[in-house]
């Protein structure tokens, strides 16, 4: 991964103070040389199995379909406990970026998974006041227990400063780019990054042109402009970059954005509908 390669080997570690769950188990690290490959055979198998691709353009889950086989849950148990007993830190770029992602990815659907159906991953509340699960422990890595926010935002955002670290992770919403239906693999990781940013960006849920020609975009253009050159004018220079002719030029006819929205509703194989927030 061409942009991937002049980034900082320093990771900002948080404190993390959430139990984890039950199913979460300790494993001693393994070394790992930096030339080291990694499979994510086992998590392409669960992704081809269980993710549908929609003629809507927004991939879903069929997560009942993977909580009724025992047999798949423990390979995605088994994948997670494999990956995360790694020295992830040891790897070179592209094989770092691309386990800390799928392991981000496989958490999250084993969250829902472990959970009773819930319409929206807000709906998991470890904590009396929390709204959702991104800040609760769930995994070891490296001797330390972390959260999803810190394998996202400590390890990724701030090892990789790369925009295209949000096309990697999904939230398991209908907002969010989508979840590929294979693993991120290092030796395609710019090229399918690429695609995942053009595929968001030129969907409504990206970007959408409003009848006065300003821009609907997705919230996650707000939550994190810093990473999108830290100001509306980056925002539309990122999303130039990867829009089609036809939304580039309206984009550039009206270069403003007037609103963000997110839908936070699952993104259920057996579900409809929407529960769009600003």
């Amino acid at each position: 991964m061409r942009i991937l390669r002049t980034v900082s080997l320093a990771v900002a570690l948080s404190a993390m103070t959430s139990a984890a769950p039950a199913f979460s188990q300790t494993v001693s690290t393994a070394p790992v040389a930096k030339e080291t490959i990694i499979s994510h055979a086992d998590w392409t198998e669960i992704l081809q199995r269980y993710v549908h691709l929609n003629a809507d353009g927004v991939n879903r889950f069929d997560y009942s379909g993977l909580r009724a086989s025992e047999s798949d849950q423990a390979k995605l148990s088994a994948y997670i406990d494999r990956i995360s007993s790694l020295t992830l830190s040891g790897l070179a770029d592209d094989e770092r970026f691309a386990a800390y992602a799928n392991l981000y990815n496989a958490l999250t659907i084993r969250l829902i998974v472990d959970h009773d159906p819930v319409s929206s991953i807000t709906k998991i509340r470890p904590g009396l006041f929390s709204i959702g699960p991104w800040k609760q422990n769930i995994v070891t890595l490296e001797g330390e227990e972390v959260s999803l926010d810190h394998i996202e935002h400590d390890l990724l955002r701030a090892q990789f400063h790369d925009p295209l670290v949000h096309y990697s992770v999904n939230c398991a919403s209908m907002g969010c780019p989508n979840l590929r239906p294979t693993a991120w693999s290092a030796d395609t990781l710019q090229e399918d990054l690429e695609s995942a940013a053009r595929d968001y960006i030129n969907h409504p849920r990206g970007v959408t042109i409003r009848k006065d020609g300003r821009l609907r975009v997705s919230t996650i253009y707000r939550w994190f402009r810093e990473d999108f050159g830290g100001s509306e004018a980056g925002v539309i220079e990122h999303l130039l970059k990867y829009a089609n002719p036809e939304l580039a030029a309206q984009i550039r006819a009206t270069p403003s954005i007037a609103e963000h929205v997110y839908d936070w509703s699952l993104n259920d194989y057996s579900a409809e509908g929407g529960e769009q927030t600003p």
